[in-house]
């Protein structure tokens, strides 16, 4: 069962759609979708519920506005893997020590071209591939934690994916749920699809490949040529 985390945003229910089709298409975890309001749930209401996946979606405000969000990233996110989406992305970013910051550029319903490094989430993207952004927002990257690894940026330098390094959350600040984020579906499918119901989290994995080389922001903030 897929766990979706509501922060009060319309393109919630984009996601649910979206993860919903998969769920067609298949036996996975997929099939059965909950959907629960940031401030209208718990902490051992979740664990009752024993999602095999969370999605925390988009939303409006900070981290801090996201109720529930941060502390299930800090509670589950060792047991249960997680995706945040935009302000998931950013509470993802807050939980492990980093900044938000007001981003440089206002990016509300326009497309940018987003470049990764080849990782499992991202398998069979183009890249770059275009995605489209609504946010104000963004993990500043000289304030990355050493426990995540940036996975996705723009040509602006901007921070558009984390992935931890020892456990199986992953956040983008793109919306791949919307419809001109042209590889939006494939990249939920790939985090949909390894995971299987009642899998352990050590034994889910998303992340980068061995060998895999690509620009990107090193431990300083400085963007240079990184290696997996």
């Amino acid at each position: 069962m897929v766990l979706i985390i509501d922060n009060y945003d319309s393109f919630t229910y984009n996601l649910v759609q979206y993860i919903g089709e998969i769920g067609l298409k298949g036996d996975n975890i997929a099939k059965e979708l909950i959907v629960l309001r940031n401030d209208k749930t718990t902490l051992s209401e979740i664990k009752k519920l024993s999602p095999d996946a969370i999605v925390i979606s988009p939303g409006p405000g900070r981290p801090e506005d996201a109720g529930i969000s941060k502390e299930i990233i800090k509670k589950l996110g060792s047991s249960i893997p997680i995706l945040g989406v935009c302000l998931g992305h950013q509470c993802i970013g807050e939980v492990f020590g980093g900044r938000i910051i007001g981003a440089d550029r206002l990016m509300h319903g326009k497309t940018s071209e987003i470049f990764h490094i080849d990782s499992l989430i991202f398998e069979g993207l183009k890249n770059p591939f275009t995605a489209t952004r609504y946010h104000s927002l963004i993990i500043d990257p000289k304030s990355i934690p050493s426990c995540l690894k940036l996975v996705a940026w723009t040509d602006q330098k901007e921070i558009m994916g984390v992935i931890h390094k020892e456990y199986p959350i992953f956040g983008v600040q793109f919306h791949p749920e919307s419809i001109l984020t042209l590889e939006g579906k494939k990249l939920l499918r790939n985090f949909i699809i390894p995971i299987k119901c009642n899998t352990p989290a050590s034994e889910v994995n998303l992340g980068v490949k061995k060998g895999s080389r690509g620009q990107g922001f090193n431990e300083f903030g400085e963007f240079n040529e990184l290696e997996s």
